[in-house]
């Protein structure tokens, strides 16, 4: 059985009163040198740790920062979960998450919720209610990851998503594809948005016309995307898309899973390019071509950004910081069959 050691154990033996164990470590400054040395010695022989935490909430203030996912089941955000972790340990910071699902309610209920730990500082993925939900915490200074609420002022770590999403449809392009459809995430959330015009610039730059009714909304979900995508591909062999380019990996595996429930290889009948890599779309066969973000450089990044802005001192030029992403091309892509025909007849 553990054996808790308390303040006044460490006192007693002291012969020193609690307010004089507790400045040994918060105050060292206002304790006799000789005095806090003794009672260092003692707590370290005891096993004792103050609980800092209870500690920095009887000063008003914690030494801890709110951290609100989106959907913390989805693998890259699991990573961004590690990111601000990891930054936040290296300088003693405790971490609070909340999960919102993208959810606007439970975000709201998260931030209420955080209030009462009265953190230092928040990370937050915006949901679609964000610019509403974040006058809760009032000023409390706050980093937006991945995605912008659309608040004039805020401080934003995000990647290049129209850049990458250009890039991926431009592959697409040049490989002779010209009914490129996309599986776009909700656009009322900035990462889809930018996304889609990612997607837009790639076609015009092609020559290509946007055709909206080949674009399906999921829900940035697996079961969104392969709901969205089988609206696409279930449609006649000479309507369908040839390629589809999807706003993230969880609806790409919905994507997957919809060609494959209507009898469509890939790359062969169907090229797939997903926003976000993960280790599935390396081992899938045939590997999925990506957009890789750095999700985890992501995440310690706007955590160190939200510390440095803590330690010292707040700014009023907002910090907006864009990381670039990564095209990596893998097996799920290739000319669609219509051009491969021509390519032969050219031949002949």
């Amino acid at each position: 059985m553990e054996i808790m050691i308390d303040v006044d154990q460490v006192a007693n033996l002291a012969q020193v009163s609690r307010a004089t164990v507790s400045r040994a470590f918060t105050r060292p400054d206002l304790v006799n040198a000789k005095t806090r040395e003794r009672v260092l010695e003692i707590a370290n022989q005891l096993g004792y740790q103050p609980n800092q935490l209870a500690s920095a909430l009887r000063r008003g203030q914690s030494q801890s920062i709110g951290l609100i996912i989106s959907d913390v089941l989805n693998p890259g955000n699991a990573m961004l979960v590690k990111g601000v972790q990891d930054a936040a340990a290296k300088r003693d910071y405790t971490v609070f998450m909340f999960n919102t699902d993208e959810d606007s309610d439970k975000e709201r209920k998260a931030l209420e919720s955080l209030r009462s730990h009265m953190p230092q500082g928040l990370i937050i993925m915006p949901t679609a209610g964000a610019q509403e939900n974040l006058s809760l915490v009032g000023n409390l200074p706050v980093i937006e990851l991945d995605r912008a609420s659309g608040i004039k002022g805020a401080h934003t770590v995000m990647v290049d998503n129209t850049g990458g999403s250009r890039i991926a449809v431009q592959h697409l392009t040049k490989l002779g594809h010209k009914r490129i459809g996309m599986v776009a995430g909700s656009l009322d959330i900035s990462t889809a948005v930018e996304r889609h015009a990612g997607y837009q610039q790639a076609l015009a730059e092609a020559g290509i016309p946007y055709q909206a009714n080949l674009v399906q909304i999921g829900n940035h979900r697996e079961d969104g995307g392969r709901l969205a995508a089988q609206n696409l591909l279930s449609r006649p062999a000479s309507e369908r898309p040839t390629a589809l380019f999807v706003g993230n990996n969880e609806m790409t595996i919905g994507a997957i899973f919809a060609a494959r429930d209507l009898g469509l290889r890939i790359p062969e009948d169907l090229s797939i390019v997903g926003f976000d890599d993960s280790r599935w779309a390396k081992l899938l066969q045939p590997s999925i071509t990506v957009v890789a973000q750095p999700a985890y450089e992501l995440a310690y990044l706007a955590c160190e950004t939200l510390l440095d802005r803590l330690e010292r001192g707040r700014t009023q030029k907002p910090i907006q910081i864009r990381l670039a992403t990564n095209f990596i091309q893998r097996f799920s892509t290739a000319a669609p069959i219509e051009e491969e025909r021509e390519k032969k007849k050219e031949k002949r």
